[in-house]
Protein backbone atom coordinates (compact mmCIF):
# COMPACT_ATOMS: atom_id res chain seq x y z
CA UNK A 1 0.00 0.00 0.00
CA UNK A 2 0.91 3.65 -0.67
CA UNK A 3 0.05 6.59 1.01
CA UNK A 4 0.58 10.19 0.30
CA UNK A 5 0.19 12.81 2.42
CA UNK A 6 -0.60 16.34 0.25
CA UNK A 7 0.12 19.38 2.50
CA UNK A 8 -0.17 22.67 1.69
CA UNK A 9 2.88 24.61 3.78
CA UNK A 10 5.90 22.80 5.44
CA UNK A 11 7.17 22.09 8.78
CA UNK A 12 9.63 25.18 10.42
CA UNK A 13 9.83 23.61 13.53
CA UNK A 14 12.19 21.00 14.15
CA UNK A 15 9.99 19.36 16.90
CA UNK A 16 7.26 18.85 14.54
CA UNK A 17 9.32 17.47 11.51
CA UNK A 18 10.98 15.19 14.14
CA UNK A 19 7.75 13.95 14.81
CA UNK A 20 6.32 13.19 11.25
CA UNK A 21 10.19 11.94 10.64
CA UNK A 22 9.57 9.28 13.65
CA UNK A 23 6.09 8.38 12.46
CA UNK A 24 7.32 8.00 9.15
CA UNK A 25 9.44 5.42 9.68
CA UNK A 26 7.55 3.37 12.27
CA UNK A 27 4.89 3.45 9.41
CA UNK A 28 7.50 1.75 6.95
CA UNK A 29 6.35 -1.35 8.50
CA UNK A 30 3.15 -1.06 6.99
CA UNK A 31 3.13 0.65 3.65
CA UNK A 32 5.33 3.45 1.68
CA UNK A 33 4.43 6.88 2.70
CA UNK A 34 5.14 9.92 1.09
CA UNK A 35 4.95 13.65 1.64
CA UNK A 36 4.40 16.09 -0.64
CA UNK A 37 4.66 19.46 0.50
CA UNK A 38 3.53 22.18 -1.84
CA UNK A 39 3.89 25.89 -1.30
CA UNK A 40 1.36 27.72 0.13
CA UNK A 41 0.16 31.12 -1.13
CA UNK A 42 1.32 34.17 0.92
CA UNK A 43 -1.54 36.19 1.80
CA UNK A 44 -1.15 39.46 3.18
CA UNK A 45 -3.14 40.91 6.58
CA UNK A 46 -6.09 42.55 5.70
CA UNK A 47 -6.58 40.62 2.35
CA UNK A 48 -10.16 40.82 1.13
CA UNK A 49 -12.12 37.81 0.99
CA UNK A 50 -11.33 37.81 -2.89
CA UNK A 51 -8.03 37.59 -2.31
CA UNK A 52 -8.44 34.59 0.00
CA UNK A 53 -10.82 32.61 -2.95
CA UNK A 54 -7.62 33.35 -5.25
CA UNK A 55 -5.13 31.96 -2.97
CA UNK A 56 -7.16 29.15 -1.98
CA UNK A 57 -7.45 28.30 -6.13
CA UNK A 58 -4.36 28.45 -6.40
CA UNK A 59 -3.61 26.33 -3.70
CA UNK A 60 -6.31 23.92 -5.38
CA UNK A 61 -4.99 24.32 -8.67
CA UNK A 62 -1.47 22.89 -6.67
CA UNK A 63 -3.11 19.99 -5.28
CA UNK A 64 -5.00 18.95 -8.20
CA UNK A 65 -1.78 18.68 -10.45
CA UNK A 66 -0.22 16.79 -7.52
CA UNK A 67 -2.98 14.18 -6.92
CA UNK A 68 -2.05 10.70 -8.58
CA UNK A 69 -4.38 9.85 -10.92
CA UNK A 70 -5.67 6.40 -9.65
CA UNK A 71 -6.18 7.12 -5.54
CA UNK A 72 -8.75 7.31 -2.77
CA UNK A 73 -8.63 10.84 -2.00
CA UNK A 74 -9.52 11.91 1.86
CA UNK A 75 -9.67 15.48 1.92
CA UNK A 76 -9.04 16.74 5.74
CA UNK A 77 -11.81 19.17 6.83
CA UNK A 78 -13.97 20.58 9.41
CA UNK A 79 -17.20 19.82 8.42
CA UNK A 80 -16.30 15.96 7.39
CA UNK A 81 -17.19 13.10 8.69
CA UNK A 82 -15.65 12.18 12.26
CA UNK A 83 -14.57 8.77 12.91
CA UNK A 84 -12.55 7.02 15.62
CA UNK A 85 -8.90 5.54 15.47
CA UNK A 86 -10.79 1.94 15.06
CA UNK A 87 -12.76 3.06 12.69
CA UNK A 88 -10.39 4.87 10.64
CA UNK A 89 -8.09 1.55 10.57
CA UNK A 90 -11.71 -0.17 9.39
CA UNK A 91 -11.90 2.55 6.37
CA UNK A 92 -8.47 1.82 5.47
CA UNK A 93 -8.89 -1.78 5.69
CA UNK A 94 -12.25 -1.51 3.75
CA UNK A 95 -10.42 0.88 0.72
CA UNK A 96 -7.21 -1.97 0.26
CA UNK A 97 -9.38 -5.01 0.46
CA UNK A 98 -11.75 -3.13 -1.97
CA UNK A 99 -8.65 -3.02 -4.84
CA UNK A 100 -7.28 0.40 -4.02
CA UNK A 101 -3.82 0.39 -3.51
CA UNK A 102 -2.93 4.16 -2.96
CA UNK A 103 -4.65 6.37 -0.53
CA UNK A 104 -3.76 10.50 -0.08
CA UNK A 105 -4.53 12.14 2.59
CA UNK A 106 -4.95 15.69 1.58
CA UNK A 107 -4.34 18.64 3.86
CA UNK A 108 -5.26 22.50 2.32
CA UNK A 109 -3.66 25.54 3.42
CA UNK A 110 -4.46 27.92 6.16
CA UNK A 111 -7.55 29.40 5.09
CA UNK A 112 -8.86 26.13 4.13
CA UNK A 113 -9.32 24.21 0.89
CA UNK A 114 -10.36 24.41 -2.49
CA UNK A 115 -14.20 22.99 -2.61
CA UNK A 116 -12.84 21.47 -6.19
CA UNK A 117 -10.71 19.11 -4.13
CA UNK A 118 -13.20 18.46 -1.29
CA UNK A 119 -15.74 17.78 -3.93
CA UNK A 120 -13.06 14.96 -5.54
CA UNK A 121 -12.20 13.44 -1.95
CA UNK A 122 -13.96 10.12 -2.00
CA UNK A 123 -14.50 10.79 2.19
CA UNK A 124 -14.26 14.38 3.68
CA UNK A 125 -12.20 13.74 7.00
CA UNK A 126 -12.68 15.95 10.05
CA UNK A 127 -10.15 15.23 13.36
CA UNK A 128 -12.55 17.76 15.35
CA UNK A 129 -14.77 20.71 14.67
CA UNK A 130 -11.88 22.78 16.99
CA UNK A 131 -8.96 24.41 14.42
CA UNK A 132 -5.51 22.96 14.99
CA UNK A 133 -2.41 24.91 13.10
CA UNK A 134 -1.43 22.99 10.06
CA UNK A 135 1.91 21.68 11.11
CA UNK A 136 0.08 20.27 14.49
CA UNK A 137 -2.46 18.47 12.08
CA UNK A 138 0.37 16.90 9.96
CA UNK A 139 1.36 15.64 13.02
CA UNK A 140 -1.62 14.60 14.12
CA UNK A 141 -2.71 13.04 10.88
CA UNK A 142 0.17 10.27 10.52
CA UNK A 143 -0.17 9.36 14.19
CA UNK A 144 -3.46 8.44 13.03
CA UNK A 145 -2.10 7.31 9.77
CA UNK A 146 -0.16 4.82 12.12
CA UNK A 147 -2.32 4.13 14.84
CA UNK A 148 -4.90 2.64 12.22
CA UNK A 149 -2.08 0.44 10.34
CA UNK A 150 -0.98 -0.94 13.63
CA UNK A 151 -4.41 -1.51 15.02
CA UNK A 152 -4.97 -3.58 11.17
CA UNK A 153 -1.61 -5.63 11.80
CA UNK A 154 -3.01 -6.21 15.06
CA UNK A 155 -0.34 -4.21 16.92
CA UNK A 156 -0.43 -3.25 20.88
CA UNK A 157 0.78 0.41 19.86
CA UNK A 158 -3.88 1.39 20.32
CA UNK A 159 -4.55 0.19 23.67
Amino acid sequence: MKVNIIYVGNIKDKYYADAVAEYEKRLNAYCQVTNIELKDEQIKDGASQSEIAAAIRKEGDKILAALPQRAYNIALCVEGEMLSSEQLAERIDRITTGGESTVNFIVGGAFGMDPRVKQLADLRLSFSRMTFTHRMMRVMLIEQIYRAMNINAGGKYHK
